[in-house]
């Protein structure tokens, strides 16, 4: 019992270790020391249930630490919602450990002695993109996501996130084999990683970053959560984001965060045209509900001098149980609706992901949780001047949730290769260069009030990744896992041979 016990452990405390390398901790050591070790208690693994317990339990160590932030919504309105929040987080972090789970058992069982570590970095980045693509997807707290430092935002534009962690993969899990002695069978995958790493472009100076001649300012108001819609509160942090955009230099273009203005669109004709007004006629790109035909939608306009709404833009991808509840006449039954939609019943998805054009640029714009998938931004027919992220951290409570958050914007911009403009209601609000750096000076931090005026840097070319997207990867993940197989096999073949 003791020696079954041993490693259960030993992998549930690794899996929390390795959440450090997330941000806001950024332990770089953490990965590599936790992906070895779990490799390590694989390749001792006898059977298939062992293999998956190991894989699950990693897992959910994992999770539990680096996502301890979904606590957060619960607690705004704790007397209804606060008896969810140790459930949400237990059944979330057990839900994508399976993923894991699943990976380490299908290289266990598919893969013949140290060739399982071939097979669990295919199985492993297969199942990484099942939980990104899979239902509604849920890719955050990705292995890409580990240890993230401007260095590493050099791979991104390559690779994508996906590519980036197989790669670590490759680099880390066949270090296990050292101990094994077996070190040869991987020696490919290690000359292949060092290659690709050899060959890494290195980011100009922050001061050699080529900029435009437009300026925008960033508006983040610092409403908390749950003062954001108090009926005798919400308009103070409208005023307040009012006199911020009507403050002298004036800029080409004002942004406001998701949500800014606690009204529907439908009837805020006088709401918006006042704070037009008081901008001077700067066009202004806010966040906004609105409804149609009984639907409400969480969305984005761009006012013209008038305060006439001239481009709308509907969330495409919603929150689950979040914005909408799957299966949701049974849950309304319950009394739960969507946590963070104004309307009874939870918001509706936009149908299309549009451009909007600004007197800054054309801008692809995301609405807060759509900037945590790399691969629903598609510039490869078309191609914006830069991304615009509005977005309500306040979700996210003050610690690590809004800091990872901001890391996965940042990857976003340096895989297409274009500048960020990031507006977030209780920050962090940044201007991010094409290279997924913060432009120094351009940053509003967590819980402060204010407003920035940055110059828009200017697009690179197109990346590799903007060009492809995740199917190399994807492929090789498919090649992987089939030449570990494959070994199986043949191993099995010489042992039938020998017995003849």
């Amino acid at each position: 019992m003791v020696a079954r016990v041993g490693p259960v452990l030993a992998a549930l405390l690794l899996g929390a270790l390795m959440a450090h390398a997330l941000a806001p901790h950024n332990w770089l050591g953490v990965t590599p020391v936790a992906l070895v070790s779990i490799t390590f208690l694989l390749l001792r693994a006898r059977t298939v249930r062992a293999a998956g317990g190991l894989g699950w339990f990693f897992g959910f160590g994992y999770f539990l630490n680096g996502l301890s932030w979904i606590l957060e919504p619960f607690q705004v309105e704790a007397e209804l919602y606060g008896w969810m929040a140790p459930f949400a987080l237990v059944f979330l972090a057990g839900g994508l450990a399976l993923f894991w789970g699943a990976a380490f058992a299908l290289a266990q069982r598919c893969a013949a002695g140290n060739w399982r570590v071939l097979a669990l970095i295919g199985f492993w980045s297969l199942l990484e993109f099942a939980r990104a693509y899979a239902l509604t997807g849920f890719p955050w707290a990705g292995l890409a996501q580990l240890g993230i430092t401007p260095w590493t935002f050099g791979v991104l534009p390559l690779l994508g996130p996906h590519g980036f962690a197989i790669v670590k993969l490759m680099l880390f899990l066949p270090l296990a084999l050292l101990r094994m002695r077996r070190i040869w069978p991987v020696l490919p995958l290690a000359g292949y990683v060092l290659t690709v790493f050899s060959l890494l472009p290195e980011a100009p100076r922050e001061d050699g970053v080529a900029y435009t001649d437009h300026t925008v300012r960033l508006v983040q108001p610092n409403a908390p959560q749950d003062e954001k819609w108090h009926p005798d509160k919400r308009w103070d942090f409208v005023r307040r984001q009012v006199a911020f955009s009507a403050n002298e230099p004036r800029p080409d273009l004002i942004v406001w965060p998701e949500t800014a203005v606690p009204q529907l669109l439908n009837y805020a004709d006088d709401t918006l045209a006042a704070i037009s007004q008081a901008a001077h006629g700067v066009p202004i790109l806010l966040g906004i509900q609105r409804e149609e035909d009984g639907r409400y939608f969480n969305s984005a306009v761009l006012l013209d001098e008038s305060g006439v709404a001239t481009a709308t833009y509907d969330k495409m991808h919603l929150v689950p149980f979040g914005e909408y509840m799957p299966f949701p006449d049974l849950v309304a039954r319950f009394g739960i609706y969507g946590l963070a939609a104004r309307a009874e019943a939870g918001y509706s998805a936009g149908e299309a992901r549009t451009f909007l054009d600004t007197p800054a640029g054309r801008t692809l714009l995301l609405i807060c949780y759509e900037g945590v998938f790399a691969h629903e931004i598609d510039t490869r027919d078309a191609r914006p001047d830069y991304l615009t992220l509005i977005t309500n951290d306040a979700w996210f409570g003050t610690y690590s949730g809004p800091q990872q958050h901001l890391v996965q914007a940042q990857m976003r911009a340096a895989e297409q290769g274009l500048p960020m403009v990031r507006v977030a209601n209780t920050g962090v609000s940044a201007m991010i260069d094409p290279y997924g750096r913060i432009v120094p000076g351009m940053k509003l931090p967590l819980g402060q009030a204010g407003y920035i005026d940055a110059d828009l840097p200017a697009p690179l070319p197109p990346t590799l990744y903007s060009r492809t997207g995740d199917l190399p990867w994807f492929l090789l993940a498919v090649f992987l896992t089939a030449g570990s197989m494959i070994s199986r096999r043949s191993g099995h073949s010489r042992k039938e041979a020998v017995n003849l």
